[in-house]
């Protein structure tokens, strides 16, 4: 197969991965906004797709750059073991999708990537301080999104404690609108940028593109616009099976709660994506939701759920990492 033979699949597999992310994560978007009852499923879906592709015109890069050039030694990598990295994450996204599990695709896409670049070339292809970052935050960005809830969840509280339950109850209804957009706004640019990053790898692998005298990774505006497509489509196709556990299993969930879920995940992960961290939207509006039912009292949150999708993710990176291993080996006799 031909250089440009092999980027033309990658390209190809790599849209399809993030139309995986997209239906793997739309429960991430979408499930306070639906269990809460303010927009039907469909609606909601739509919804958070359009603030999917819209996030392509309002943040950077700075994901993307992690992903593509701040893990592994691009110059000791080829586009086989990108190749394989994305097979990696795509496996593991579609099994975790059949068990009904949240993890995180972002996370997936990492440990496949790392699995075939060790599989290829060793530990040393890995960019061990690259890594500390996104590790840190797969514990750091549910803590951040609880206590954020917490905090949001309390403030309002106290603001329209004179208020008439039903009265509140509708404005709620109306914010959450605000919340969910803000939520799949933070979704669309963290998560399309890890597409991105692959892209652009595989670009500058096969010789199509150069990195800047200064060492940055431009990423060509036709990556952002194809990547942020392909996950937009992929939340309006949906994760039915997966709304279920990250809606309802978790804590029951109000307007009022819904908002301050949405809008804690949202802030946490447009903070991360402006210093180019690539959080898990799952672990992170999880975290929030946590926070809310934690806000009430502690007994409001089933405890026992959420340790079940924190082991989903502890494993997702060597999970990942193997199957990205097992498919890079397993292509080699195939791709030369």
């Amino acid at each position: 197969m031909t250089s440009f033979s092999l980027f033309l699949v990658v390209v190809f597999l790599t849209l399809a991965f993030e139309f995986s992310n997209g239906w793997h994560d739309a429960a991430n978007s979408i499930a306070t906004v639906v269990s809460t009852r303010v927009l039907k499923p469909f609606t909601a879906v739509a919804w958070a797709s359009f603030w999917n592709f819209i996030a392509a015109f309002f943040f950077g890069t700075a994901v993307a750059g992690t992903i593509g050039k701040g893990l592994v030694q691009i110059d000791l990598i080829n586009q086989q073991v990108i190749l394989a990295g994305l097979l990696g994450a795509i496996t593991w996204n579609l099994t975790t999708l059949v068990l009904g599990l949240p993890t995180s695709s972002s996370h997936a896409l990492m440990g496949g990537y790392g699995g075939a670049a060790v599989a290829y070339a060793g530990f040393k292809a890995l960019i061990l301080s690259g890594w500390v970052k996104p590790v840190l935050f797969i514990v750091l960005s549910p803590i951040v999104g609880m206590v954020l809830a917490i905090f949001l969840t309390s403030l309002t509280s106290w603001i329209v404690r004179r208020q008439m339950p039903l009265r509140v109850d509708r404005w709620f209804r109306r914010l959450q609108l605000f919340s969910a957009a803000l939520f799949s706004l933070g979704h669309g640019t963290n998560d399309a940028q890890k597409g991105m990053g692959i892209i652009t790898a595989a670009l500058v692998t096969a010789g199509l593109l150069k990195t800047t005298p200064e060492g940055r990774f431009p990423v060509p505006f036709w990556v952002i616009i194809c990547c942020h497509l392909a996950m937009g489509g992929g939340t309006m196709a949906g994760g039915w099976r997966i709304i279920k556990t990250m809606g309802q299993r978790i804590t029951k969930l109000t307007p009022f709660g819904g908002f301050s879920a949405e809008t804690a995940g949202g802030i946490t992960i447009v903070a991360n994506a402006f210093f180019g961290i690539p959080v898990s939207t799952t672990h992170t509006i999880t975290g929030a939701i946590v926070g809310v039912g934690a806000a009430r009292r502690l007994s409001a949150v089933r405890w026992g759920i959420t340790r079940h999708i924190v082991w989903a993710w502890i494993l997702t990176i060597p999970g990942a990492a193997l199957f990205g291993a097992v498919l890079f080996k397993a292509l080699i006799p195939i791709l030369r």
